[in-house]
């Protein structure tokens, strides 16, 4: 096979089909849209979710629950994550950016104690579980809160 010999497979290319271009085409005239009627016209059809007048579903449903708008959301780093730093470095959440432990800082950084920690580090973040705290400070590290 040469390269002026490359074809695409079959039935893997289609055209479009133009509606409205001649009596030939098979969808000339209305278009495809039939005769008269709400989705004839120019901007017809229903919003989405209409049933036709009908109470529709998201209204039936009862409504729960709220959102808190003063909701913060912290990116949450484990214990067993901190393990890739050598011994005695200082993880700061730039820090934690900059190797890709975490993509976004969000509200700032939460260290949760899943895991369990071998290294002496000195971790600075906005907030820590109790048990990450007592896990960073038995490995012989520090905890700073920011």
């Amino acid at each position: 096979m040469k390269l002026h010999e490359l074809k695409p497979t079959e039935g893997s290319r289609k055209e479009r089909n133009r509606v409205g271009r001649g009596i030939g085409s098979g969808n000339g005239k209305t278009a495809g849209k039939g005769h008269k009627g709400q989705n004839a016209r120019s901007g017809g059809g229903v919003r989405p979710g209409f049933e036709g007048g009908q109470t529709p579903l998201f209204q039936r449903l009862p409504k729960r629950g709220f959102t808190n708008i003063n909701r913060k959301d912290f990116a949450i780093v484990n214990l067993e994550t901190l393990n890739r730093f050598e011994d005695g470095t200082e993880v700061t959440p730039e820090l934690l950016v900059e190797t890709g432990v975490v993509s976004n800082l969000k509200a700032g950084v939460k260290v949760l104690g899943k895991g369990t920690l071998d290294k002496k580090l000195t971790v600075k973040a906005h907030k820590f579980s109790s048990t990450a705290k007592d896990a960073i400070e038995a490995a012989g590290g520090t905890v700073e809160v920011i």
